[in-house]
């Protein structure tokens, strides 16, 4: 059974930054599409991130340069390092996975994913 645990989340000033992690479990040898999602206040769902098992990643237009999406296969924990963060940037950040790791290489992880973490709320103050 797939598990995802999202951590790390807080509040920071414009400017500043944050890592969140997603242990995961569940995922044998890491391989499956992993990606972030977040969802501000009143809006949709959107994707934010994701990362293909063999390490090719993909982002948000609103996010490259700024963040990325990292894992460590050792310790089962999927990152998201998130700088010169904007008040923008404030939501819900959610992890997830799909072991169709297609997704991954063809961006349609950004309709959606098979599994899903409670999430982890980021907040950035102007």
């Amino acid at each position: 059974q797939v598990q995802l645990v999202e951590s790390g989340g807080g509040s920071v000033q414009a400017g500043g930054s944050l890592r969140l992690s997603c242990a995961y479990s569940g995922i044998p040898y890491g391989r499956a599409c992993m990606s972030w999602f977040r969802q501000a206040p009143g809006k949709e769902r959107e994707g934010v991130a994701a990362l293909e098992s063999d390490g090719d990643t993909d982002y948000a237009d609103s996010v490259k340069g700024r963040f990325s999406i990292s894992r460590d296969n050792a310790k089962s924990i999927l990152y998201l390092t998130m700088n010169v963060l904007k008040p923008e940037d404030t939501g819900t950040y959610y992890c997830a996975a799909d072991f169709f790791e297609r997704k991954c290489y063809t961006g349609s992880w950004t309709s959606g994913m098979e599994y899903w973490g409670k999430g982890t709320l980021v907040t950035i103050s102007s």
